[in-house]
């Protein structure tokens, strides 16, 4: 897996995260990280991982600086100027001698963040980060997130069910439910999917292409392998739309408006609400 901008999120993921990190073990399939597969290597490449996996372990008495220092001693990592270089990255700089049980929770989290980012991983696996924060932490979060992966090119994964803040980080998605995954999509892809359109099915897709450019003046529609055009302006005008075709000459088969919403359209993969 390389360090450049890469977001992958799999939704429902905790039990194959705890399997990546090497808390649980697969009862079948394989495992592959870093190119990797056999058991021995498997544990050399997660060295290479960080992680938060559901609530950070924090000394509530210690301080910030305290913590981190314990936890670099347990990994056995090399380097007492990591701490410090670490609370600088996570915005801790500043906590001074402010017990861990006083940290609001926001804060904490970052905390947790800095455990994780203590021996320098190049991946970084984070689940439900924002859970419980409220919207400044969740934006304080969210823009320390795309810090770490513009200024040290981490690869991240996140595991959420806060679908409109994935939303904003992620540039790719996997959609997992039940042990399996049913789509795996760019950024690009799913906002073509959730993207609000009219779906025109016509008797003539071509010549109902020409009438959306020479009479509408719009270049903004797709015409799709089956015929179907997409046609994603017009959206407060469907009257304007169908009589223009009409009047055109041609037969509308079907027009609908389309498009989801991120959430909707992960509940109508996943397959209505059946999605325990």
């Amino acid at each position: 897996m390389n360090a450049t901008f890469k977001w992958l999120v799999l939704f429902r993921l905790f039990l194959c995260i705890l399997t990546v990190t090497g808390l649980a073990f697969p009862t079948s399939g394989s495992i592959e990280l870093f190119g990797n597969d056999k058991p021995d290597e498997l544990t050399e490449s997660q060295k290479r991982i960080g992680a938060i996996i559901e609530n950070p372990t924090l000394f509530p008495n210690m301080n910030a600086y305290e913590n981190l220092a314990i936890h670099r001693l347990q990994k056995g990592i090399p380097g007492q100027e990591r701490i410090q270089k670490t609370l600088d990255l996570v915005g801790l700089a500043d906590a001074g001698k402010k017990k861990t049980k006083n940290f609001s929770l926001g804060m904490k989290q970052r905390l947790g963040l800095g455990i994780a980012l203590l021996s320098d991983p190049e991946f970084l696996i984070l689940d439900e980060p924002t859970n419980g924060l409220d919207p400044t932490g969740i934006v304080e979060l969210r823009e320390l997130i795309k810090k770490l992966n513009r200024e040290k090119g981490l690869t991240v994964l996140i595991s959420s069910h806060i679908l409109s803040e994935l939303h904003q980080l992620a540039t790719s998605y996997g959609i997992i439910h039940k042990g399996k995954l049913l789509e795996e999509l760019i950024s690009k892809q799913l906002d073509e999917k959730c993207r609000q359109h009219l779906q025109i099915k016509v008797d003539q897709p071509s010549k109902g292409a020409t009438i959306l450019e020479d009479t509408l003046s719009t270049i903004d529609y797709e015409v799709m392998p089956d015929g179907t055009i997409k046609l994603y302006s017009y959206l407060d005008d469907v009257r304007a739309v169908s009589s223009t075709l009409t009047m055109n000459g041609l037969l509308i088969e079907h027009l609908s408006q389309n498009g989801d919403s991120l959430e909707s359209y992960f509940t109508k993969l996943i397959g209505g609400q059946d999605h325990e």
